[in-house]
């Protein structure tokens, strides 16, 4: 019975093919090192959820769906305070507009794929295994083991996640609320975050965020962390256009001495 129920189970992952199964392990091989980090982001945060107005049905439902730490401990306060829904919803869908610039970035790179396969992979991307992918493949378009290795970190990031922070709510009551889940939470996400810049764009965009949510941290409803990641936004985009331009008029100087070399 176990032989045969194993043997169930192995053979949709012998369907695929090897290359992808290869670069699958080797995915989730690689994200392997940022489990620590990510275990105690999702411990705090399903803590977090468990301690607030929400019930553990609610708080695992959550967690389940939203597959956002942060849109999920953003909106906790709102719940708290009785806001209406789609100030809720503004909040969470505003916090996470960083994932809609990292599928922009991974359409290229997949714009092979059916649209349920491509909305599906898009549904499970995240922070850490979106920098590591883009670190990996630079080219886009297809290479054989590109959606295996995504999906190696992508469900390796997700398993830790579900187990952490479901494990958080089902064990919140036995932490004090004396421990400040506050501070851990925000020292469990700097390793996350921090493993994250990568380039001179992103930490000009992490810095005008920092500024911005400390001068507009009094704004009601939250509202400095719409403003922080607005700007976060701007200055990133304006960082690689500046980039961009700088490229452009490099190019050009070398173009014209060449020109001018041939002349002489």
């Amino acid at each position: 019975m176990i032989l045969r129920l194993r043997q169930a189970l192995l053979r949709p992952w012998h369907r695929i093919a090897p290359a992808e199964r290869s670069a699958f392990v080797d995915g989730a091989r690689y994200f392997a090192a940022s489990l620590p980090a990510t275990f105690s982001w999702g411990l705090v945060t399903g803590i977090a959820m468990s301690k607030s107005v929400m019930t553990v049905p609610e708080a695992i439902g959550m967690s389940l769906l939203v597959y956002a730490g942060s849109a999920q401990l953003a909106v906790l306060p709102l719940f708290a305070a009785g806001m209406p829904l789609w100030t809720v919803w503004m909040t969470a869908a505003v916090i996470n507009l960083r994932f809609v610039i990292f599928s922009a970035a991974l359409q290229p790179h997949f714009s092979y794929l059916p649209l349920w396969r491509r909305t599906l992979l898009g549904s499970f991307n995240g922070d850490l295994h979106f920098v590591y992918f883009m670190r990996r493949y630079s080219e886009p378009g297809y290479e054989p083991g590109k959606e295996g290795y995504f999906w190696g970190m992508a469900l390796t990031n997700f398993l830790a996640w579900q187990t952490s922070s479901i494990a958080g709510i089902l064990l919140a009551s036995l932490v004090p609320d004396a421990w400040g889940l506050a501070v851990a939470g925000t020292l469990a996400l700097i390793p996350v975050m921090v493993a994250t810049i990568q380039t001179r764009s992103t930490l000009l965009a992490v810095a005008v965020s920092a500024v911005l949510a400390l001068l507009c941290f009094d704004l009601p409803y939250r509202l400095g962390l719409v403003v922080a990641v607005c700007g976060a936004l701007a200055a990133g985009m304006a960082s690689d256009e500046f980039a961009a331009r700088a490229t452009l008029r490099g190019l050009r100087r070398r173009r014209a001495g060449s020109d001018a070399g041939d002349r002489a």
